[in-house]
């Protein structure tokens, strides 16, 4: 296929974003601003569609590569998809125009500057999971600090600048060390280009350390216990939209880079580092699970919710197992649905009550029925119930620990069993209970905006948990051959 499909999918948004920035605004609620955001949007969602429809799963091999040079003898502009990453481009240019539809709502000052930096957000995003340039990728994965920082730091709530100015230093200076190894690789091989370090190795003594380099970035984009306390406070201050894109897609750049770069690149580190993974996992599983059971603020405990399921996805990725890794991207893609239709649902009371505090609430269910009915999917959805995706993720994480551990995955499994106290926990204190607050009362159920965005997101939650093979069998192949490489290069050091 000659046509330039992923950079399309790359460039498109940013063209959006171009002309959204150069129509002339008359008013905040520029509509040809919010129409030409979510035409745009919408259709790299199309554009991805066919991608996936023309997406060979029976290979393993990168597809759709594109590459020039950019800094000759350097730096390839190289992007391809294998089984491992297509899934997140969907995730991402599926996400963005739900969060161009709630904007148009939510946001009430400089909602055209808004719209450009959701824009230009999914154009970066897409670009992280497409480069096979480390620099490439490199450029892309930081550049998506940018736009977050600006959403949180102009849009969000009374402390919000301390909060953007704390994500954005914890993340960088993640990033600095992984730019130091990215250096080194290219001193040690000379090159950067990720398919041609696959085929010739890097050697077993500088693949210890180069590991701790990409780690330090992952660790914290994931994040990972102890440096995960930049998550609860960027959620809380970030507007609806903000949150979203930054629990349900910009999460999993760090998921992803762990399985292509971490496992990818240094099989031999990657396995001797396995013992400070399963620890660092199991205790975000557990630790931030009871510490979530102890939020009164909705955005946090969903915050922590997500830092408890990122744990299983480290935890899967590391046993090196087909189940395990398999569940790690059904995990995230499955978390970033669901976590996205819990910050919505969190929005749609805050914009009617401007507080997020538990206290607050209670007997929702007589007063917005439709509301507590989709609650309940997404809340069920979190827990991992039968029936949803969440489950199929969490399920074969933990069929991939028990081949690896008994002990791990028994310890992991009592993570279920929080997730459920917590969310349930929440779902009732919101939902059931005496109406406390006579504001309440006067709350309207859904809007026709509201109900389209989270129907949505609910009846995608449940077809996958139904009917989760198209997920799988895109994946399945890439993860096989990318296991079979991985153990091939294990036993190889080992002789």
């Amino acid at each position: 296929m000659d046509f330039p499909i992923l950079s399309s999918l790359i460039l498109l948004p940013i063209l959006g974003a171009l002309f959204i920035f150069f129509s002339k605004s008359k008013s905040n609620s520029d509509t040809t601003s919010k129409y030409l955001a979510l035409f745009v949007s919408f259709g790299n969602f199309i554009l991805s569609l066919y991608l996936w429809y023309l997406f060979d799963p029976t290979t393993s091999d990168f597809q759709f590569l594109e590459e020039r040079t950019w800094i000759k003898g350097f730096i390839n502009y190289k992007v391809g998809i294998d089984g491992i990453s297509i899934l997140f481009v969907i995730l991402t240019t599926f996400i963005t125009p739900l969060c161009v539809v709630y904007v148009n709502n939510s946001v009430k000052n400089s909602l055209k500057h808004f719209l450009i930096s959701i824009l230009v957000m999914e154009s970066l995003m897409i670009g992280v999971f497409c480069s096979l340039d480390l620099v490439v990728f490199y450029l892309f994965f930081e550049a998506g600090l940018i736009p977050m920082f600006l959403i949180i730091g102009i849009w969000g709530g009374e402390r919000r600048v301390y909060s953007a100015f704390k994500f954005f230093l914890y993340t960088l200076l993640g990033s600095v060390l992984m730019l130091v190894a990215i250096i080194s690789i290219y001193w040690i091989t000379g090159t950067t280009d990720v398919e041609y370090l696959y085929s010739i190795g890097i050697e077993t003594k500088y693949q210890k350390l180069l590991w701790l380099a990409f780690f330090s970035s992952f660790a914290v984009k994931t994040p990972m216990w102890p440096v995960h306390t930049w998550l609860p406070d960027a959620h809380v201050e970030a507007p609806t939209a903000g949150s979203v894109l930054l629990a349900a897609i910009l999460l999993k750049m760090a998921g992803y880079g762990f399985i292509r770069f971490s496992v990818g690149l240094f099989p031999i580190a990657s396995e001797y580092f396995v013992p400070l993974i399963y620890f660092l996992s199991l205790v975000a599983i557990i630790y931030t699970s009871f510490v979530a059971l102890m939020q009164e603020d909705m955005k946090k405990l969903i915050a922590y919710s997500s830092v408890a399921h990122m744990g299983f996805v480290t935890l899967g990725i590391f046993t090196f197992t087909q189940q395990g890794i398999e569940g790690s991207i059904f995990q995230m893609i499955s978390h970033g649905l669901v976590s996205a239709a819990l910050f919505f649902s969190v929005g749609v009371i805050y914009e009617r009550m401007h507080t997020r505090l538990i206290n607050n609430y209670g007997g929702l269910v007589s007063i917005m029925p439709k509301y507590a009915i989709v609650l309940m999917v997404f809340t069920l959805g979190a827990v991992g119930l039968p029936g949803t995706s969440g489950f199929i993720g969490e399920f074969l994480i933990l069929m991939g620990a028990f081949k690896k551990s008994f002990l791990v995955a028994t310890i992991a499994s009592f993570g279920v069993i929080l997730a459920a106290a917590y969310m349930l926990w929440l779902y009732k204190r919101v939902i059931f209970g005496k109406i406390i607050n006579q504001e309440i009362k006067k709350l309207p159920d859904l809007n026709k905006s509201e109900i389209l965005i989270l129907s949505i997101l609910a009846f995608v939650i449940i077809l996958f948990g139904f009917y989760p093979e198209p997920l799988l069998n895109t994946t399945n192949v890439s993860v096989k051959d990318f296991i079979e490489i991985y153990y091939s290069n294990i036993n190889f050091t080992k002789n």
